[in-house]
């Protein structure tokens, strides 16, 4: 902890002549940039893997056509055409999973006082009017929802619901792309994961609900990375399923 906490000492540190007070907000959004560089790699496989299941949706129609009856051997042929083409239903969630360790780690840097024994400097360190280390709640408890450091939540909560619509908006394109493909209403149900995937399109619209909820309770510099990776997940796919 003390090693990272350095490092975005020493980061804010650099940015100081371009961002002021708030060069640990944009050493934040520096370091979440640098770990979603590091699992683009992953990014652009996931999406290798949702484009070649995409492909395979009128291939599983036609299995789906010849096993109708037989839901065991329907599973098995799926299953089979899945492995022969080394598609992975799973792998879409391997970014979002490492990923996860950065969060926690900045959520516990700036939820302790101290850091190796002594003080921790970096819950000094402001957003405009508001703290780092501070939460919504604190926002609300000094100057109010219009206050200065209520209103730099009110400008992260509406980006957070611009980018969770766009999201949604995008989410919605892709499955009635993949419907289409395979001539049918919706996608394949004996596909492996499309049950667990059917499930996430079904709750995406109220994805932006959580997100809201989680830049609310969590201290700022942990908001601050999700509404920094959020952003960047919605035009990295963009970009990737186009």
């Amino acid at each position: 902890m003390s090693v990272f906490a350095t490092l975005v000492e020493q980061l804010a540190d650099l940015l100081r002549p371009l961002f002021g007070l708030s060069a640990a907000a944009a050493a934040i959004i520096a370091f979440t940039a640098l770990v979603r560089l590091l699992v683009h790699p992953l990014s652009r496989a996931a999406a290798r893997g949702q484009k070649a299941r995409t492909a395979l949706q009128p291939r599983i129609a036609e299995l789906r056509r010849k096993h109708g009856k037989n839901p065991e051997k329907l599973q098995k042929a799926v299953l089979e055409l899945h492995a022969e083409e080394k598609v992975s239903p799973l792998s879409g969630c391997l970014p979002s999973l490492l990923q996860l360790p950065a969060f926690f780690l900045l959520y516990h840097l700036f939820s302790s006082g101290t850091i190796g024994g002594e003080p921790n400097t970096l819950l000094t360190h402001q957003l405009l009017d508001a703290p780092l280390g501070g939460r919504w709640a604190d926002a609300l408890g000094d100057g109010g929802v219009f206050g200065g450091a209520g209103l730099v939540y009110l400008g992260l909560f509406a980006v957070v619901t611009v980018v969770a619509y766009a999201s949604y908006r995008l989410s919605r394109r892709m499955t009635e792309a993949s419907a289409a493909l395979a001539g049918t209403a919706g996608a394949d149900p004996q596909a492996p994961g499309a049950a667990a995937m059917g499930g996430v399109m079904k709750v995406m619209p109220f994805m932006s609900f959580f997100t809201l909820v989680t830049v609310a309770v969590v201290p700022l510099a942990a908001a601050l990375y999700v509404v920094t990776s959020t952003t960047w997940s919605v035009i990295e796919r963009s970009v990737l399923y186009r």
